[in-house]
């Protein structure tokens, strides 16, 4: 009976390696894509305040114009067009409304002076010219294929990218709790050859960045599969089921109680919402009504620049009377709520401001490098170097003369 030779693998061991190995072939370049476009695309709100000045105004030490006023600035320039959105920044930059158009990424934005209600420009997404920021993201989301082929592919090789971060772990785990395997497995061996250096770049960069990788990716994958995103609530909530985006209903009975007053309902849930709200940094507003029974629907945004601690306030169209939704409030919400709040900012690294957008840059172009130097590392190992081809025939020829 034939022992067990040391250092051998288990069967167990065996199949994580070999999982680890096909499914990182086979998704490789797909990580590598969504993860160099969203490196790129972390500090695209930086690079745009840096290159469109247009996006800020100097503070005045006045109240800005109500919302009516911006919409009848940009009608000026989008006649017969319905605005699907409205927004003001902080005192020093500029309002805006929106025009959303029929494809992806189809967009059309009126900047506007918040103090004066004068237009500052016009910039249309989604035009003949082409727009380096949507290039990047159609890349991120969809590979640049139609969205609804390209979206779930993304997706798969996202949960594939998440196996490979557990299988990876299993095959870093040190053997023995010696000085030497701690080194190899904690430590860059910068003086190594490049076979060396290369799988330590793979092996321990990939182990410190594991954590976030983690994140990066999960945050991604409650876009990619609504099942997703529900399960997550789910295991956050203690069991509860995620509710949809719903929106209180205006009473519908009391239409045209204030037919005749001048100022708009939407002014004036403004006014009566900044009373509440005077230290916002920001804020969204849907300008126009669907139906009779939607509400009005504001959120007020208590950081310059992240969009995750905000309070959103609903108005009847009617009467303006408040209503009040399950997680319309940030601070009072559920940890599971809150969670859903906080995916878009931990996903670019903008909850934790500057510093948390740098940290995010450099684990997606770790992400990015991983495949690499994994590729690498695999193919290393397939090449024998050819003195070694040399002996393995000698012995070949010594064994078969034998």
């Amino acid at each position: 009976m034939k022992s067990k030779k040391k250092g051998s693998k288990s069967v167990l061991r065996q199949v994580n390696d070999w999982l680890h190995l096909w499914l990182g072939l086979t998704s490789g370049i797909v990580v590598f894509i969504v993860s160099i476009t969203g490196c790129i695309y972390v500090f695209e709100p930086d690079i745009k305040d840096a290159l469109e000045p247009w996006r800020f105004v100097k503070a005045q030490d006045k109240p800005f114009v109500p919302p009516s006023q911006l919409l009848d600035t940009a009608e000026a320039y989008m006649p017969g067009q319905k605005p699907t959105g409205l927004t003001y920044s902080n005192k020093e930059g500029a309002a805006a409304v929106g025009y959303m158009g029929n494809g992806e990424g189809d967009f059309t934005a009126i900047f506007i002076n918040p103090y004066t209600g004068e237009f500052l420009r016009k910039q249309s997404h989604g035009d003949s010219g082409f727009d380096f920021f949507q290039f990047i993201i159609d890349g991120h989301r969809a590979l640049w294929l139609p969205y609804e082929i390209g979206r779930p592919v993304v997706g798969i090789a996202t949960l594939v990218f998440v196996l490979l971060l557990f299988t990876g772990l299993v095959m870093w785990w040190p053997k023995k709790l010696s000085k030497s395997e701690l080194n190899k497995s904690f430590k860059i061996k910068w003086n190594g050859k490049f076979k060396r250096v290369n799988y330590d770049l793979h092996n321990v960069v990939g182990f410190y960045s594991l954590i976030l990788a983690f994140v990066l990716a999960v945050t991604g994958l409650v876009w990619s599969f609504e099942w997703f995103g529900n399960g997550l609530y789910y295991l956050t909530s203690g069991g509860k089921e995620k509710p949809g985006h719903h929106h209180p209903h205006s009473d519908t009975t009391k239409a045209g109680m204030f037919a005749s007053d001048t100022v708009s309902m939407l002014d004036k849930a403004w006014y009566k919402t900044l009373a509440l709200e005077p230290d916002a940094q920001g804020w969204y507003m849907t300008p126009i009504l669907e139906d009779e029974e939607d509400a009005i629907e504001l959120t007020a945004y208590q950081n310059f620049g992240s969009w995750y601690n905000r309070n959103e306030y609903y108005y009847d169209q009617h009467t303006l009377e408040p209503y009040r939704v399950q997680g319309d409030r940030f601070s009072e919400a559920s940890l599971a709520d809150q969670l859903v709040m906080l995916n878009y900012d931990m996903h670019v690294g903008i909850v934790w401001g500057m510093p948390g957008k740098i940290l995010a840059f450099f684990i997606s172009l770790i992400c990015a490098s991983l495949p690499i130097t994994g590729f690498l590392v695999w193919w290393n190992k397939k090449k024998k170097p050819k003195k070694q081809d040399s002996l393995d025939r000698q012995r070949s020829a010594k064994t078969a003369r034998a």
